[in-house]
């Protein structure tokens, strides 16, 4: 991978726009032009200026300070996810494919079950479970996610498990933690990475649909799937609310998937496209 963000012009760029949107998030409170919560009711719905560059919302809030303010919300409720997402599915999948047997049958047909659900409806039910809010949802989506990782996870292990240092390792009378941990999931990690990109992606479009249906962040805590659902009460008198929002949404995640693509032609050069 030795320049690797030299020779690919797409990752550099993917790469550094993620890295200025999470030092905006650190950067926030002392960035923004407003608090994310101050309201001027006789600005409300204000077209851009000099003042508010994005404008104002309904409430007259400070749409610009408000997208600032949403970045660590958003950013928080992806890596949230897809952490509890590789905490569950990685393991499990590996256990599968390294022990076979009736411990694999249980959980291929565990993870077949839960990927026969729509991924936004089995998220929306979990998080009606748990309670609303960021968090919670969050936790929904990680148990959403765990299913793609832990096939993922089961079919690298079984590529892998019978290679002959595997079984010099079994001959040694090294443990199954120490073969899963030292011997396989070195060798199962770079698709996995790839993965884990994506998922980022789909996260952050979990999130967005969560708080849009009024499931993830509350009020007055800003995200920008929550910014979404507000401007979308005003879409008929002010359309312009929904441009910020949508397009931080959409940027992030083609950055998260251009990232993830661009991994994996440098992980596996067979993938690779002209």
């Amino acid at each position: 991978m030795r320049g690797w963000l030299r020779r690919d012009l797409r990752a550099a760029v993917c790469l550094a726009y993620l890295a200025g949107l999470v030092l905006l998030a650190v950067l926030a409170p002392w960035i923004a032009p407003y608090s994310p919560t101050a309201q001027k009711g006789a600005e409300a719905l204000a077209d851009p200026s000099a003042a508010h560059w994005l404008g104002t919302d309904d409430l007259g809030r400070d749409v610009l300070s408000r997208l600032i303010f949403g970045a660590p919300a958003s950013l928080y409720a992806s890596f949230l996810a897809v952490s509890i997402a590789t905490g569950i599915g990685v393991p499990f999948g590996l256990l599968a494919g390294l022990l076979g047997g009736w411990v694999d049958r249980i959980i291929s047909r565990l993870i077949d079950t839960l990927l026969s659900f729509p991924g936004i409806v089995l998220a929306i039910g979990v998080t009606g479970a748990l309670g609303v809010g960021l968090t919670h949802g969050m936790i929904a989506c990680g148990l959403v996610f765990s299913p793609t990782l832990a096939r993922l996870a089961r079919a690298q292990t079984l590529v892998v498990k019978n290679e002959l240092y595997v079984d010099a390792a079994r001959c040694f009378g090294a443990s199954t933690g120490r073969i899963l941990l030292k011997h396989i999931l070195p060798n199962a990690v770079q698709p996995l990475i790839v993965q884990l990109t994506l998922l980022l992606a789909a996260a952050l479009l979990a999130e967005a649909s969560l708080s849009f249906l009024g499931l993830g962040v509350q009020v007055p805590q800003p995200s920008w799937g929550a910014m979404l659902a507000r401007a979308y009460t005003y879409i008929d008198i002010a359309p312009e609310q929904m441009y910020a929002p949508g397009f931080a949404i959409l940027l992030t995640a083609m950055a998260f998937n251009g990232l993830g693509e661009s991994l994996r032609d440098v992980l596996d050069p067979t993938m690779k496209r002209r």
